[in-house]
């Protein structure tokens, strides 16, 4: 039986990151993500990794940038306004497929906003702000448990997929401590075995001109530009079929049907309790793939639900998927608390209530 470990979310993520193979880091302080940058400036030397301090977050995902396409494995991380600053180079390295995986511990916005816990980020997780046609996977822990066995796996569907992943979670799932089971470190492919495992990688091409490697995004001829963007989607249409992942709680007979994702999706199965106590129905759909988002999910939900209700610590961005998802059968309502305020299990709940009833007044 494998034993388990007391660890905080900030380091047990970092943990994961090594033990998937990541051995290259660049980091710059932000809160609610400091401890990142600090557990692998101590650890990931030990495992022969390089930990750079870098001077910006624009600098990090550059850097990173530059080692994916050598056929290193990079993993970063950073704050809300800090992975902001990212976008571009998110856009660069989806272009030009090179795997990468990055953290947001998301806190509250806009703007500088508060060092407290937000989920603000979704519009920019999801939808990204970097330029162009091209698409990033995002999946949302909401446990320490979950969030390192995707940290985990990302290291490895990055280079499967040569694409950036996103890890979305939060400032309280990042300073909270629970007790973990910490994956089997993978082993990781010597720099002599990348032209083998990575051959689109830039390794150098020892005098044979026949065997030069390119890594670039810029394309001036529109009709390639196309032909080019038209292949990326034929791999993010794969991906929407393939890297679905969601759960399922009680919809079918649920009166009210909530949608909640990371640390919100925790205190709203409290909240769920809490109706039950009433003798209200309510289940829950948790997408774990924010995108690509679960649409599937709601087909499941029935003429027995009254309404579904989207539970963000925001003023409302989940809530969009969520409408999409329920092609107009049911209305779609919101339950929030904004500014980095996390909201209450009995907040969830009495919103619930009151929803409810004037759902029902109305029908």
């Amino acid at each position: 039986m494998s034993r388990k470990v007391l660890m905080k979310g900030n380091e047990a993520f970092s943990e994961a990151a090594i033990r998937g193979g990541c051995r290259y880091y660049y980091g710059y302080p932000i809160t609610p993500q400091n401890e990142i940058p600090e557990y692998m400036s101590r650890e990931l030397p030990k495992w022969g990794g390089s930990f750079v301090q870098v001077e910006s977050e624009i600098a990090a995902i550059n850097m990173a940038y530059g080692t994916a396409a050598a056929g290193g494995r990079v993993f970063i991380s950073s704050s809300s306004p800090g992975i902001a600053l990212m976008q571009e180079g998110f856009s660069f390295i989806a272009s030009c497929q090179c795997p990468l995986v990055c953290l947001n511990v998301s806190r509250s916005g806009p703007g500088i906003g508060g060092i407290q816990p937000g989920q603000a980020d979704y519009f920019q997780a999801t939808r990204g702000g970097g330029n162009g046609d091209y698409r990033v996977p995002v999946f949302a822990p909401s446990t320490i448990q979950e969030g390192v066995d995707l940290v985990y796996e990302a290291m490895e569907l990055a280079d499967i997929w040569r694409n950036p992943i996103l890890i979305l979670t939060d400032g309280l799932m990042a300073q909270m401590m629970e007790p973990i089971v910490l994956p089997e470190p993978r082993d990781v492919a010597e720099s002599k075995d990348i032209k083998k495992t990575k051959p689109w990688a830039l390794t150098g091409y020892g005098g044979d001109e026949s065997k030069r490697t390119v890594v670039k995004s810029l394309n001036l001829i529109p009709d390639v530009q196309e032909q080019y963007v038209e292949k990326l989607f034929e791999k993010y249409d794969r991906a929407e079929k393939e890297l679905v992942r969601y759960e399922a709680t009680d919809i079918e007979d649920a009166q009210i049907v909530f949608v909640a994702y990371g640390t919100t999706a925790r205190i709203t199965k409290e909240a769920i309790e809490l109706l039950a106590a009433q003798n209200i129905k309510a289940g829950l759909i948790r997408p774990i793939s924010l995108w690509p988002f679960p649409y599937e999910a709601f087909d499941k939900v029935t003429s027995n639900t009254k309404v579904l209700i989207s539970a963000e610590m925001s003023k409302g961005q989940l809530i969009d998927d969520i409408k999409i998802g329920i092609k107009g059968r049911l209305p779609v309502e919101l339950a929030y608390r904004t500014g980095g305020i996390v909201p209450t299990s009995l907040e969830i709940a009495e919103k619930a209530k009151e929803i409810f009833a004037r759902c029902t007044t109305a029908s």
